[in-house]
């Protein structure tokens, strides 16, 4: 049985001075365990992998939502199929590798076999030996399936859900969102390869970053000295009608308004230094290659999904929790099938960008950990969102903390928190 929740209070109320969110959400083991079972494993569709990632029958990947291991495959159908990572017999976890190809999923321990629907095919000593022992002529192996998850395609992304009620994807996701996955994957994808980051901090603090248009002009030096993000830019942020997923976007060039307005905007700001300069500007070289010529568009999707577009690099970003100090974040890179050479070489040498070690995300993985250290023991404390205004929306600028309230809110409502909100 999860451990009882902690009472909410005002903390929570919008307040005139800032949307206020009590630090315990990323510290007490209670939240955590309300959120595998009332977000990742209810009313949502969480991000599972690529169509491209499974391009053969008998393919599979093994991942999680939340904390659930879920092996994703392809049968020989060419059917994609989502299972929780357990075998039906002692629980044990039925794949262990990231990906491969199989004919069947066999569990090490007591060798039951399953085919690639999920279907049991085979039990070892069903039967017994030399008449002695076996199961039980009333076992029936057509009972013994893999706990199957719903799946939903949409331009190759693949989502589950634990849920047989949960709204249909387009719905869920919302018209705005849906269009954004249909501008980036608008024709088949090439993998390029993944990145895997460990991080010491709770996956909210990610969600929050993920949805705060505006730091990243502050915290990466890398984005605003070099021009691939800065606040002078002209750009909006758009939510869907649930304030559930937010869409980021800088619609102009990387070029700055004007070099006096950046000046005076980043005046005593650390991370904005025209001194510095690159030795091989040739990490920037990009072209254009879409018609809105967005440089930055960075799409966070409840709950454990983000899609980013920076210059010409391309990802899927999957959150995967761990524990309430603990995230994983799988960074998958794609470009088009039909890239040109030079293109290829373009997105190659734009992966240095990102991951854990990236040139524009280095810090946000340490700006989580310092967050997680310092709120350890002040969990009735609360942070302020106020940014842009105390309230969730689309707006035409990126100054703006709303979808992180949006997230909250969204997140008060899985946990049925909604009557301590009104209080």
């Amino acid at each position: 049985m999860n451990a009882p929740m902690a009472p909410f209070a005002k903390p929570w109320v919008a307040n005139p001075d800032g949307y206020r969110v009590p630090y315990e959400v990323f510290t007490d083991q209670a939240y955590y365990d309300q959120e595998q079972e009332h977000i990742f494993r209810d009313e949502t569709w969480s991000f599972v992998g690529l169509d491209a990632e499974l391009p053969n029958k008998g393919d599979f990947k093994s991942t999680a939502i939340g904390d659930t291991p879920v092996i994703v495959t392809r049968d020989q159908t060419g059917q994609l199929h989502v299972f929780k990572n357990l075998c039906m017999h002692r629980g044990a976890l039925l794949v262990r590798e990231s990906r491969g190809n199989v004919k069947s999923f066999d569990c090490v321990y007591h060798q039951w076999s399953f085919d690639l629907t999920g279907a049991l095919r085979g039990v070892p000593m069903r039967r017994g030996v030399r008449g002695e022992g076996g199961m039980s002529p009333a076992f029936d192996m057509a009972n013994f399936g893999l706990d199957a998850l719903r799946v939903e395609v949409m331009n190759g992304l693949i989502f589950a859900s634990f849920s047989k009620s949960v709204e249909p994807l387009a719905d869920y996701l919302g018209e705005g969102i849906v269009a954004n996955i249909q501008r980036i994957f608008n024709r088949p994808i090439r993998i390029m390869g993944d990145y895997r980051q460990y991080i010491h901090g709770n996956w909210k603090l990610y969600a929050e970053n993920t949805r705060d248009p505006y730091h990243g002009s502050l915290l990466h030096l890398f984005h605003s000295t070099f021009g691939l993000y800065r606040a002078t830019q002209k750009g909006f942020t758009y939510m869907d009608p649930s304030n559930r997923h937010s869409l980021l976007k800088a619609t102009a060039s990387a070029a700055p308004t004007s070099a006096s307005e950046d000046q005076e905007v980043y005046k005593n700001v650390r991370s904005y230094n025209t001194e510095f300069h690159l030795q091989d500007a040739s990490v920037l070289a990009g072209r254009p290659e879409f018609e809105d010529r967005a440089s930055l568009v960075i799409n966070a999707i409840f709950p454990n999904l983000l899609i980013q577009q920076i210059a010409n690099c391309l990802a899927v970003r999957q959150s995967v929790t761990h524990a309430p100090n603990a995230f994983e974040i799988v960074w998958t890179l794609f470009g088009y099938a039909d890239d040109d050479e030079e293109m290829q070489m373009i997105r190659m040498k734009q992966s240095n960008l990102v991951g854990p070690a990236g040139l524009i995300s280095m810090e946000d993985g340490e700006a989580i950990e310092i967050v997680q250290d310092a709120v350890i023991r002040d969990g009735k404390k609360t942070s302020v969102l106020a940014m842009g205004g105390v309230h969730a929306g689309s707006v035409d600028h990126m100054i703006t903390e709303g979808p992180i309230i949006g997230f909250w809110e969204n997140y008060a409502r899985y946990l049925k928190l909604g009557d301590e909100l009104k209080k």
